[in-house]
């Protein structure tokens, strides 16, 4: 009980380093993400070459791997080194940890939202094109909310990854959840209790994210739920009614 009164208060002050590092690390990496899906679909070659490779490489090496090639590798180019504003970015662990989960993330949101976007019916999209739409109107009013429906399943089980992700930031001094974790692992030499409190905290975070994700989708697909309560309701003659 005394070891759960001392962890508890020290990793919930990772708590909020983690929540800084996922929420920037999604937002730039949703952004980048759909750009690349976008390039991806693009009839320009060169474009969806360079979104196509993008993605293998990062989707294709470890997140660690990634992560140490910023912190460590990046340092040691010239080029860095004499640009006040690269050696700014490279130069602070918790700035290498969102800039390496940013770009991790994109890749895999990119296929994501590549899938969303491939799924949208074609005739829907003719006959906006009919209707006089504008592409970006078109995209903004169709193809966009009806990628999203489609691909928010995945793309919430990519967000529960980013969480999980940022806990190998510790790896280059960041403190968040595990770099708490760690610091009072060579304090008190509680492995087991220490560990079990921060993955009881990760396993809080991500229900609490699980809950949004489902709250979110309900939202999203109410009008295919009501009409799918409407064809199952029963009519008049007690058979269920047929559209």
């Amino acid at each position: 009980m005394e070891l759960i009164q001392l962890a508890v208060p020290v990793l919930l002050k990772g708590l909020g380093m983690t929540a800084v590092l996922t929420v920037v690390s999604v937002l730039i990496g949703f952004n980048l993400g759909l750009g690349l899906a976008l390039m991806r679909l693009s009839s320009n070659r060169l474009l969806a070459g360079f979104a196509k490779y993008y993605s293998n490489v990062f989707r294709g090496t470890p997140l660690l791997v990634q992560i140490f090639l910023f912190y460590y590798g990046l340092g040691q180019l010239s080029l860095i080194k004499d640009n006040p504003a690269l050696w700014w970015v490279v130069s602070d662990g918790a700035r290498c940890a969102v800039m390496a989960l940013a770009l991790n993330t994109a890749a895999y949101t990119s296929e994501i939202l590549r899938g969303g976007l491939m799924s949208v019916p074609v005739g829907l999209v003719e006959a906006a094109q009919a209707c006089g739409m504008s592409r970006m109107l078109r995209f903004r009013r169709i193809e966009f909310p009806l990628a999203i429906r489609q691909a928010l399943p995945a793309y919430g089980n990519e967000l529960i990854l980013v969480v999980k992700g940022t806990s190998l930031s510790s790896t280059i001094t960041v403190l968040e959840i595990t770099g708490y974790a760690k610091r009072l692992m060579s304090q008190t030499f509680a492995i087991f209790e220490i560990f079990a409190i921060a993955g009881v905290l990760y396993l809080v975070i991500n229900l609490l994210l699980i809950a949004i994700i489902r709250s979110t989708e309900r939202v999203l697909m109410r009008h295919e739920l009501l009409s799918r309560d409407i064809r199952s309701a029963p009519n008049p003659e007690g058979s269920a009614t047929v559209l």
